[in-house]
């Protein structure tokens, strides 16, 4: 089989040792893999896969079942989803079966390999790890990613109003056309922020450069939930305005979770939030595709910083 592999910031479909389908794992024909930050850093050698995981790229895929191992609960032809450590960009994947989901109602394959890692990276940060009541605010910042694009998504399906901060008036247009109530754009006054919060939860996949802002802007005892770095690891905090608050500050990396851990986390979003896709309330957001010969161009898009929601590689076009 053929797979993406990532080497000094570029990307090659290459051949692949086609991987063996053992007790409770299922193998995939992909369709349709989605793509993320995660695997820019992973092309430039900063953020390699874990120890035993697949060296391809790729963190969600979607496709038809093609192989059950024992034990299972899936049949040949299902229509799944799936998120993977990496490897999701390859005809083929074999994934533990508690790591694949159904696809949403009504939605194509294509759409459904852009949800996995953003609902999953969502929901973990904000709702679980978060904490979030019904009626706490909620600040995102790079809210037109695809991890922002689920987040606002969520939030106003549960019940908690979502500020965002971005990089573009268009994309702030983009947020709250999703459901955010307002936000800010991050080259103008990030201080407008202070207007709308103080916020409950703050979901940051910045870091460094928001450190000390996002303090100023946490309600009491409020939770800063830190997802990435793209501003920086290193940054000086006021440490009494954290003991002031009761401030709660939260890394999470969901790659590196164990698999009965993330097992637990795909069976929540199936209960609670799958069936909303059915409802029309939650969408995929799905702006573009391109066929995996095309992979360096989608990467070079996705490094733009100028996509609002999400992009997914064609794997296979037989598939739909």
């Amino acid at each position: 089989m053929k797979a993406l592999q990532g080497v000094d910031g570029h990307v090659a479909w290459v051949e692949a040792e086609r991987p063996t389908c053992d007790a409770g794992q299922v193998r995939i024909r992909v369709a349709a893999a989605g793509l993320n930050r995660a695997d820019l850093l992973q092309m430039k050698g900063l953020y390699p896969p874990p120890p035993g995981a697949s060296p391809y790229m790729g963190l969600e895929c979607a496709g038809v079942v093609e192989e059950v191992g024992a034990g299972a609960d899936w049949r040949m032809g299902d229509r799944v989803c799936a998120l993977l450590a990496s490897g999701a960009m390859a005809e083929e994947v074999v994934v533990d079966a508690r790591h694949v989901l159904p696809v949403p109602e009504g939605l194509s394959l294509h759409e459904a390999a852009a949800l996995p890692e953003v609902y999953a990276t969502a929901w973990l940060n904000i709702f679980q790890l978060g904490a979030v009541k019904a009626g706490e605010k909620v600040l995102v910042h790079a809210g037109a990613s695809g991890v922002g694009s689920a987040a606002i998504q969520l939030c106003k399906a549960f019940g908690n109003p979502v500020w965002v901060s971005v990089g573009s008036q268009d994309r702030l247009a983009y947020c709250q056309a999703l459901g955010a109530a307002g936000g800010v754009v991050r080259n103008e006054n990030l201080d407008e922020l202070k207007a709308f919060g103080p916020f409950d939860v703050i979901l940051d996949p910045v870091g460094a450069s928001y450190g000390q802002m996002n303090l100023e802007l946490l309600a009491r005892d409020g939770r800063w939930v830190i997802i990435g770095l793209m501003g920086g690891r290193k940054v000086e905090l006021d440490l009494a305005q954290v003991l002031a608050k009761r401030a709660q500050v939260t890394g999470s990396t969901l790659r590196n979770r164990t698999d009965e851990f993330k097992g637990e986390l795909l069976r929540e979003l199936v209960q609670q939030v799958w069936p909303l896709f059915g409802e029309g309330r939650l969408s995929p957001q799905l702006v573009d595709t391109y066929p995996v010969a095309f992979a360096e161009a989608a990467y070079a898009e996705l490094a733009s910083n100028q996509v609002s929601g999400k992009l997914v590689l064609v794997i296979d076009p037989g598939l739909a």
